[in-house]
């Protein structure tokens, strides 16, 4: 019997109630998991607003430890209950610390444990460095009931070492949980198309499906607001969109994998036999000019 994996991204767009936004996020999961989805992914600090806009103290408040956060609790119980895994992103506290966390519940609605976002940005509109220390859990690949997944949050997702990383930790699909939209230096600058295509590559490159999840909507944390523009995607082993949503959809999208043929047509490619590691040093080492 073939290994297979039904994936789905939600999108959708969410306010200051954070009870209302769990409640929000649970919908859709029911949603996704009546479409046959095994493993599914909300964006990135689904609990609130995109509150990094800009720097104010009194969203520390608004940061749980990860085994007593309301969302890491709220979607335990639905997972249980549909019998579903949930990659579920926080704003996590631990002791003094503040971290962009990643909680992994599986099909029983058990925590596989906690991944924290290693790349922290810092830039108008994505002011992340303020709340957030840069993770020190490594990157995380989780055996779940339905395959190994490996969760990258957000600014992670630009890099080729993240999905790398995680594909030779052998994971069977990446996922990652986002917050992105209008540039508040730019207001001509969209990168809703290079967001997509620098994951398309990841696929690509590492013979993976990459499932994307990106909310929608216009949030006014600061006077001058924020838009996020969705594009939420699943895309197949070559880097294909197969599932795919615009700026202002909401909903959850699902598809599903044959594990079997991505093997098969990853061994075939011999990206990871033709790897030459004895020259990657620069990778760890070098320095930009």
């Amino acid at each position: 019997m073939a290994r297979t994996i039904s994936v789905a991204a939600l999108q959708t767009s969410y306010g200051e109630d954070m009870t209302a936004n769990i409640n929000k996020t649970a919908g859709l999961v029911r949603q996704a998991a009546s479409k046959g989805a095994q493993v599914i992914l909300p964006s990135e600090l689904f609990q609130g607003p995109y509150f990094c806009v800009s720097q104010e103290e009194h969203w520390f408040a608004t940061a749980y430890p990860w085994r007593e956060h309301p969302a890491v609790i709220a979607m335990a119980e639905v997972a249980k209950e549909l019998g579903v895994a949930i990659p579920v992103s926080i704003f996590e506290r631990e002791g003094p610390h503040y971290y962009n966390s990643l909680v992994m519940l599986d099909a029983d609605g058990s925590p596989l444990g906690v991944y924290r976002k290693s790349h922290i940005p810092d830039g108008p509109g994505y002011q992340e460095k303020y709340y957030f220390r840069p993770g020190d859990t490594g990157f995380k690949v989780w055996s779940t009931r339905f395959g190994k997944v490996g969760v990258g949050i957000c600014w992670d997702q630009w890099f080729p070492e993240t999905a790398r990383a995680m594909a030779l930790l052998g994971a069977d699909v990446l996922m990652y949980p986002t917050a992105i939209g209008s540039e508040p230096h730019d207001a001509d600058l969209d990168t809703a198309e290079p967001w997509r295509r620098a994951m398309q590559g990841h696929a690509v490159s590492n013979v993976i499906p990459v499932v994307a999840a990106n909310r929608i909507g216009h949030e006014q944390v600061t006077p001058q607001g924020q838009d996020f523009y969705g594009h939420s995607f699943i895309a197949d082993h070559r880097g294909d969109l197969v599932e795919s949503f615009g700026a202002e959809d909401e909903g959850a999208l699902v598809h599903s994998f044959d594990l079997d043929h991505v093997d098969r047509y990853r061994a075939a490619w011999g990206f990871f036999r033709d790897r030459r590691t004895d020259l990657y040093g620069a990778l760890a080492s070098a320095r930009p000019s």
